[in-house]
């Protein structure tokens, strides 16, 4: 009798479990980057190298997203330029967007003002020749508080392909 009873309870639990819906990303789970409507500083997204993040502060990585083939630059989001000008040799442009959050470009020749309010999608400069990324190529990198992320947390992931009629 008390195995038929435990047999029946653990059918019960079960099915229970088993119509129970899978436990979904809360708001305390959920990454606080995405969802933040960002675009891309490209038009076209050619991701040359990926975001490596270093094991420490100090450690060797590449913080940032090298992307080819590239002209023009515009802004991901809304912010003012807090940087524009030489760094170690190469035309850097820097963007905060508040909430922590700044963009760095490189290497980017801008006709902007330190200052100056960008709106998302605005053009923020060319890219130049220098820094370690090849001629046409752009290096993006996103701080948040201080600390580099990888640009594809605010860019909800690499954007779908296209394919394109042949011939």
């Amino acid at each position: 009798m008390r195995s038929r009873f435990v047999a029946g309870l653990s059918l019960l639990i079960m099915v229970a479990v088993a119509l129970t819906p899978a436990p979904t990303a809360t708001a305390a789970g959920a990454d606080p980057l995405a969802g933040r409507d960002w675009l891309w500083p490209v038009t076209v997204v050619h991701v040359v190298r990926p975001f490596v993040a270093p094991a420490s502060p100090y450690a060797p990585g590449h913080r940032g997203l090298d992307l080819g083939d590239v002209e023009r630059v515009r802004s991901p989001a809304d912010g003012r330029v807090a940087f524009a000008g030489a760094v170690a040799g190469r035309p850097v442009v820097t963007i905060d967007h508040g909430d922590g959050l700044v963009t760095t470009f490189e290497p980017v020749t801008t006709e902007l003002d330190v200052g100056a309010g960008v709106i998302r999608g605005d053009p923020v400069g060319d890219v130049a020749l220098g820094g370690h990324v090849g001629a046409g190529a752009l290096h993006f990198g996103v701080r948040w508080n201080g600390e580099y992320v990888n640009p594809l947390r605010l860019l909800g992931g690499v954007p779908r392909a296209i394919l394109l009629p042949c011939c």
